[in-house]
C-alpha cells in the first residue's frame, strides 16, 4: 500500500505550529500509507534530518575521541548520538501509529532499523566492557549498529521515493538521505583514516615518539597491555592500524561505488553519484579543521570518493543499454577510484592500501550490482 499525499493546500509554517497541529488533528490511529499532508511529509523528513545530523556530528566526534582517549559511556560524542536516537525513536512511534508520511515496506524497514539499533546498542556496551577500547570500528557490535541505521535510512528513502510529494524539495531531500547513507555505509573506513594519521603523529622524523601520539600515554599503556607489549611500533601500529590493507579499497571503492550507482538511479540528477560524494567529501573536510581546532586527532579525508561518484555519472551519460553499463560503470569507478586514491597517498595522505585488490573490487562491484538488477529497476521506473 502506497502512501498518498494529502490534496489539501493549506500549509502549515513554522515548526512550533506544525507541531502543534500534527497533534491536534492528526494523532489519530491509522494504518501505514494513511493520506498525508504534504506538510505533514516535509515535517516528518525535515525532524528525521535533524536526527540524522545528531547522528553524523557524534559519530563524527566519536571516532576521533577515541583516538585520543579511553572509552567513556557518557562521553560527549556518545550523548549527541543519544539525542539522534531519541529523536528516531519517536519518529518511528508516531509513523507506526499513524502510518502517516510513510508506505508499508518504508515503516517495515524503519522499525526493523530501530530494532536492530536496539538490540546492537546495549551489545556495544557490554562488548566495551569486556574488551575495553571502543576499537575497531568493524568490531560485531558495531556492524549491527550501522546495519541498523542502514535499514532505517533505506526505510526513508525509499517512502520519499515512492510517494513523498513533489516538487520543490524532494530531489534534495532524496539527496540528502543518500549523503547519510553513504556516510553510515563508509564510516568503518574512519578507522583507517584516523588510524594512519595516529601513527604519523608518533613518527615525527620517521623515530617513534610515543608521547608525539595524538592518543594521550594510558590509552596507548592500555593498548599494548591488551596485547602484552610495551608501548613500541608494534603496539602503536596494533592499536591505530589494526585492519588489513586490502579492507580499506575494497570497502570505500567497491561498496561506496554500490551506493553512490543506487543513489543515481533515484535522484536522476545528470550528476547525482558526483553531487553526494561531494557533499560528503565536503563535510568531512569542514570536520578536519574543526577537529584539529578542538586538539583531536584528524583523519585522511576520503577525496577520491569524488572520482569515484565522477567516473559512475560519466558512465551514465554515456546512456548505454544495461549490460554495457554495468561492466563499464564497474570498470571506470575501480579504475578512477584506485587512481584517485593513489594519488591521494602520494600527495596528501591515505590509509595503508593493498593495490593487488583492484581486480577484487573490480569483479565485486560487477557481480554484486548484476544480482541487485531487480532493485536498480524498482528505482529505474516511476
Amino acid at each position: 500500500m502506497m502512501a498518498r499525499v494529502s490534496e489539501a493546500t493549506v500549509e502549515v509554517r513554522g515548526p512550533v505550529n506544525q507541531f502543534r497541529t500534527f497533534f491536534r488533528e492528526h494523532w489519530v490511529r491509522g494504518a501505514a500509507g494513511t493520506e498525508t499532508p504534504e506538510w505533514v511529509w516535509r515535517f516528518a523528513y525535515r525532524t528525521w534530518v535533524l536526527a540524522l545530523v545528531f547522528k553524523l556530528l557524534g559519530s563524527s566526534w566519536d571516532e576521533s575521541w577515541h583516538f585520543k582517549f579511553l572509552r567513556d559511556d557518557l562521553a560527549p560524542p556518545h550523548l549527541i548520538n543519544t539525542v539522534g536516537t531519541g529523536i528516531a525513536i519517536v519518529l518511528v512511534a508516531i509513523h507506526t501509529f499513524t502510518g502517516m508520511a510513510a508506505t508499508r515496506r518504508s515503516l517495515r524497514l524503519l522499525q526493523s532499523g530501530l530494532a536492530v539499533f536496539l538490540i546492537a546498542a546495549p551489545l556495544d556496551v557490554i562488548n566495551h566492557r569486556v574488551n575495553g577500547l571502543d576499537l575497531t570500528a568493524w568490531s560485531p557490535s558495531h556492524a549491527l549498529l550501522y546495519a541498523g541505521t542502514a535499514l532505517m535510512i533505506a526505510g526513508l528513502i525509499d517512502g520519499w521515493y515512492a510517494a513523498g510529494p513533489r516538487g520543490r524539495g524532494w530531489t534534495v531531500m532524496l539527496g540528502a538521505l543518500w549523503v547519510f547513507f553513504l556516510e553510515n555505509t563508509v564510516f568503518p573506513n574512519g578507522q583507517q583514516e584516523y588510524g594512519a594519521l595516529e601513527m604519523r603523529s608518533c613518527l615525527p622524523n620517521g623515530v617513534l615518539t610515543p608521547d608525539s601520539c595524538y592518543a594521550e600515554r594510558e590509552l596507548l599503556e592500555f593498548a599494548a597491555n591488551q596485547i602484552g607489549r610495551p608501548v613500541d611500533y608494534a603496539a602503536i601500529e596494533h592499536f591505530a592500524l589494526p585492519i588489513p590493507p586490502w579492507v580499506y579499497p575494497l570497502w570505500g571503492i567497491g561498496v561506496g561505488a554500490l551506493v553512490l550507482v543506487l543513489a543515481a538511479k533515484t535522484v536522476k540528477h545528470p550528476w547525482a553519484a558526483t553531487m553526494i560524494a561531494g557533499a560528503y567529501v565536503a563535510y568531512r573536510a569542514v570536520v578536519w579543521p574543526l577537529l584539529v581546532a578542538a586538539d583531536f586527532p584528524p583523519s585522511a579525508v576520503p577525496f577520491y570518493l569524488l572520482f569515484v561518484g565522477l567516473a559512475i555519472d560519466l558512465v551514465r551519460r554515456a546512456k548505454l543499454s544495461s549490460i554495457p553499463e554495468l561492466l563499464a560503470t564497474a570498470a571506470a569507478a575501480v579504475a578512477i577510484g584506485y587512481a584517485a586514491l593513489y594519488l591521494q597517498d602520494r600527495m596528501l595522505a591515505a590509509p595503508p592500501t593493498a593495490w593487488w585488490s583492484a581486480p577484487i573490487a573490480l569483479v565485486g562491484v560487477a557481480a554484486i550490482w548484476f544480482a541487485a538488477r531487480p532493485v536498480q529497476r524498482r528505482f529505474s521506473v516511476r
